[in-house]
């Protein structure tokens, strides 16, 4: 097979790996989806042949070191991945997204040196730990719901409300707090046990002195 061939082979490999990645990131509307996925793998991809091709082409003339132009890969990917975390009030998202970014890049260096088999080992794993673990940390609840909680601002409001959750069992996954004028509107991102009754926990919530209202609105 020939050198351009080969070359070839490998970028498409690296973009449909990429790519396949990309997907699940995409069908959960997040800030790097599928283009993304596929351009941070194929430029890994080739920025890794160059390595090989470059120290094959001096080989033996200087000590170069082949693997110092991909290990830019590994660092520089970084300021990508800061551009999917975008952070609202006291919450941050994107963190997951930011990590795919960084394993798809991996892979194209993998499909880049001819490690196949290690690129799409991880490309199962990657992409069984987005799509299958989220549903498995949503099995035992019946959803994934904000809850909207105004308030006086007064010292120890959200542990006040944080225990009266934990007494029905809902799992807090972030926390959004937002000023307004002299009040708060705290937003929880909870996760609701089956048999917790939304009524009840309304109800227990604004026995909390200072709340003034609770909303609780379907992701």
């Amino acid at each position: 097979m020939g050198i351009e061939w080969e070359m070839a082979i490998r970028l498409l490999l690296a973009s449909f790996l990429g790519g396949f990645i990309g997907y699940e990131r995409e069908s959960h509307h997040k800030a790097a989806g599928l283009r993304t996925h596929i351009l941070v793998s194929i430029g890994s991809c080739l920025i890794m042949i160059l390595s090989i091709k470059i120290y094959a082409s001096v080989q033996g003339y200087t000590n170069a070191d082949p693997t110092r132009l991909a290990a830019q890969v590994v660092s520089g990917i970084g300021f990508l991945g800061a551009g999917s975390i975008m952070k609202e009030g006291s919450t941050v998202r994107g963190l997951t997204t930011a990590a795919s970014l960084w394993v798809v890049s991996g892979v194209g260096l993998a499909v880049g040196s001819g490690y196949y088999m290690g690129a799409f080992m991880t490309t199962a794993f990657v992409f069984l730990t987005l799509s299958i673990l989220s549903r498995i940390e949503k099995k035992d609840h019946h959803s994934l719901v904000e809850l909207a909680i105004t308030t006086i601002d007064t010292p120890g409001q959200i542990g006040k409300i944080a225990s009266i959750l934990g007494v029905y069992g809902i799992q807090i996954r972030n926390v959004d707090v937002r000023e307004q004028k002299e009040l708060l509107k705290i937003v929880f991102t909870v996760y609701i046990p089956k048999e917790a009754g939304r009524n009840q926990v309304t109800v227990g919530l604004l026995n909390i002195s200072g709340i003034t209202n609770v909303a609780f609105d379907a992701q």
